[in-house]
């Protein structure tokens, strides 16, 4: 999912609005944002954050992986979380406030959102094998995707959402992600089972979009 450059300051106190909210009992809002407590932390860095990282080239629309459903992931280990600072940096190198594993090519059931989009390092999200549990309300908003760059459409996005997932060591927490961070959480838990955005817009303009997809094709420039 793109950057929304005119949204990163309320971005950043949404996650941390979220994170705080969310914190399990007994936990305190440092951990549940990478403090001492990090274990379960999904705000909290996957790996050390001076490894150099491998950036990869995102998948475009007409690749055939990005409209399968994801493998859910058994396995957590170091490969896992090395996987997922490498998508933090590919999301990043992109420009993007949200990527899905398939969006890499890898058909596993994980994805990163980040709508500081770097600016504030509490603000970066691993989903493993996420699953919206609640939604509220609703907003129609431009949007846009990493895998179809150059194009955007207003789609319906409830306002607020509670996902359930895990982290890359497997454990399971719950986060409330409101406007932008809603929206990003929805975005890429679609990705993950097979479903872009055009999926969401009118029939005409998906046509007019995969039209237009179609004849860049044909010039050699998708």
């Amino acid at each position: 999912m793109p950057t929304k450059s005119h949204n990163s300051k309320a971005a950043a106190e949404t996650v941390a609005a979220s994170s705080v909210s969310d914190a399990p009992s007994g936990k305190s809002a440092a951990a549940m944002e990478g403090g001492a407590e990090t274990g379960a932390s999904p705000l909290a860095s996957a790996a050390p954050p001076l490894v150099p990282r491998k950036i990869y080239p995102i998948v475009k629309y007409g690749d055939p992986i990005l409209e399968k459903n994801t493998a859910v992931i058994t396995k957590f280990d170091a490969e896992l979380a090395e996987l997922a600072e490498d998508m933090f940096a590919s999301m990043y190198a992109a420009a993007g406030v949200g990527l899905a594993a398939p969006q890499i090519g890898k058909g596993i059931r994980m994805a990163v959102v980040d709508v500081t989009a770097g600016k504030n390092p509490e603000g970066k999200i691993v989903l493993v094998n996420p699953e919206i549990i609640h939604a509220e309300g609703e907003k129609r908003e431009e949007e846009g995707c990493l895998s179809i760059p150059g194009f955007r459409g207003y789609v319906v996005r409830p306002l607020f959402v509670t996902v359930r997932a895990q982290t890359v060591t497997g454990e399971t927490f719950e986060l409330r992600g409101e406007d932008l961070l809603a929206r990003a959480f929805c975005h890429e838990i679609d990705h993950l089972h097979g479903v872009l955005f055009l999926q969401h817009l009118s029939m005409i303009k998906r046509d007019l979009i995969r039209r237009k997809i179609k004849k860049l094709r044909k010039q050699g420039e998708w």
